[in-house]
């Protein structure tokens, strides 16, 4: 795994460079070839963890619960999971909160999975399989569009665009909310076996930051087994909505 600092004093050019590295058409296909390769189960979705699945739905509950309890809470009519893999958090969590909830998955066999796994489940919507920088929903669609451990297959110039469509694609107090890693070193992380990138918080809020959003929660994860990134839960709502919506915890 190569890093790349981020840090204030480090070069723009290196900076720059990595930025173009990843916006070659490799940085995507070659993610494809790794996650065509993965087994659709819950262990090849959380890469060998899969005995965390309960520990991060739980947390992911909380969450989404302190969500609902804000002033102008979003509404509970329909979401979308990004990146959603075998539909493990449309199963376990978001179809217990949504009347109906989308899927979007770039992968066929985890999209043929994911409806196998939930056949007959009436809150499932529409399946999209396609990659999150091809995603662009409707206005007014979602009132939560919930992204997990995917967005490091965007590239930044690619993440800012998908979080303006995601915001766009909002309803009335609408939300999105990003679980991702991120890096504690100040440093993007690269990592070539699967092509992804994990972020310093520092620069996935600044790039929220830009795409329009503003944050509302950012709490941690807790009780992630040692050795892991940190993981951050972040509720977002664009700037352009009334600023009483919510408090920054």
């Amino acid at each position: 795994m190569e890093t790349l600092s981020v840090d204030e004093n480090a070069s723009n050019e290196k900076i720059k460079d990595a930025i173009k590295a990843q916006e070659t058409p490799e940085f995507y296909s070659d993610a494809q070839k790794y996650w065509d390769n993965i087994p659709a189960t819950n262990d090849g979705m959380l890469g060998g963890f899969a005995h965390i699945s309960k520990l991060d739905v739980g947390g992911s509950d909380t969450f989404l619960k302190l969500i609902f309890k804000m002033k102008n809470p979003p509404g509970h009519s329909r979401a979308v999971d990004c990146g959603a893999g075998i539909g493990r958090i449309t199963k376990h969590l978001l179809s217990r909160h949504f009347g109906k909830v989308d899927i979007v998955e770039q992968c066929q066999n985890f999209v043929d999975q994911a409806k196998e796994a939930l056949k007959g489940h009436k809150k499932v919507g529409e399946f999209y399989c396609q990659g999150l920088q091809d995603f662009n929903p409707p206005s007014d669609t979602y009132d939560v569009v919930w992204s997990q451990w995917v967005l490091g297959h965007l590239t930044d110039s690619h993440l800012e665009d998908f979080f303006r469509r995601m915001g766009a694609a909002l309803k009335p107090n609408g939300v999105i909310v990003v679980k991702e890693n991120v890096s504690s070193s100040g440093e993007v992380e690269l990592d070539e076996e699967d092509s992804s990138v994990t972020r310093p918080e520092k620069l996935l809020l600044q790039i929220m930051d830009q795409a329009g959003l503003r944050v509302l929660k950012n709490t941690k994860q807790n009780k992630m087994p040692n050795g892991l990134y940190e993981v951050r839960m972040i509720c977002l709502r664009p700037k352009s909505a009334d600023s009483s919506n919510g408090t920054t915890v």
